[in-house]
């Protein structure tokens, strides 16, 4: 059984999670296709959107401890093997989330726990369908969150909410989080699939390089001052407008006519 599955349709590249068995608890092999999914979601002209979803009833039970990487013996273990193994790891795994030059939509189908929540939340959107929960679980296994969890929550919630949620561990229901902020849109379960697709095809029919633009000065300008924001914004708009579709989309303004955007 393929443990990622992965489509290109209509300019969407659609990767699923397929452990729902394991609540698609993710194995080191399944991270390492994952992000290379999305680096070539990045570099394929043909990719104009990215929908990352799961089969069964959990989006992400967090990282798979029952199959861990392969690592030396805790006993063998040193100083650094840790942070290595989460740099290269669950780190890895967020960041090529946050960095793909193409949008990408999560469809939270049931539980996103730990890591999981962190996949969901480091998407440029995220719909869940009703029923779905989110949970940071590490503080029940007396661990220090990972996998960019204390980097994104408090950028989405504010330090005190954030704190909540790490030092508790609640499960937060979908609507909550919708409420929080945390979840774009909540969907009945059987109308997730159809959610998640008429948006990534509203994206993969937009100006790609200016999504791509807009993503990367959203992202930069939670770490910014004002300056350096304002000095992105002007250098992204002067490469946004070298665009085959910046000047489609000027012209058909111009001529009052719907743009028709190849995403180059």
């Amino acid at each position: 059984m393929d443990e990622v599955l992965h489509r290109l349709e209509g300019g969407v590249s659609w990767i699923t999670l397929n452990r729902p068995d394991a609540m698609n608890a993710v194995t080191w092999e399944q991270r390492e296709h994952v992000i290379a999914l999305l680096a070539d979601a990045s570099a394929d002209p043909a990719v104009r959107a990215v929908v990352l979803t799961a089969t069964g009833k959990g989006f992400c039970a967090g990282a798979d401890l029952r199959n861990p990487p392969p690592t030396a013996p805790q006993a063998d273990r040193i100083a650094g093997d840790v942070s290595r193994m989460i740099r290269l790891g669950a780190q890895r795994l967020i960041t090529a989330v946050l960095d793909c030059e193409k949008p990408v939509i999560a469809a939270v189908n049931g539980t996103a726990a730990g890591i999981g929540a962190h996949l969901a939340l480091a998407c440029d959107l995220v719909i869940a369908a009703e029923g779905a929960r989110f949970i940071e679980v590490f503080v029940r296994r007396g661990l220090v969150p990972d996998g960019g969890g204390a980097y994104l929550l408090p950028r989405l919630l504010g330090p005190q909410k954030a704190k909540e949620l790490l030092f508790f561990g609640d499960a937060v229901p979908a609507e909550e989080a919708a409420r929080l902020g945390l979840v774009n849109k909540v969907v009945p379960a059987d109308g997730l699939e159809a959610a998640a697709r008429a948006w990534a095809e509203r994206l993969a029919q937009g100006p790609t390089r200016a999504l791509a633009l807009t993503k990367q000065l959203v992202n930069a300008s939670l770490d910014s001052d004002r300056a350096t924001a304002l000095a992105a914004e002007a250098t992204a708009q002067e490469l946004n407008m070298t665009t085959a579709d910046a000047n489609e989309g000027v012209a058909a303004f111009k001529e009052r006519r719907t743009p028709e955007y190849r995403g180059r």
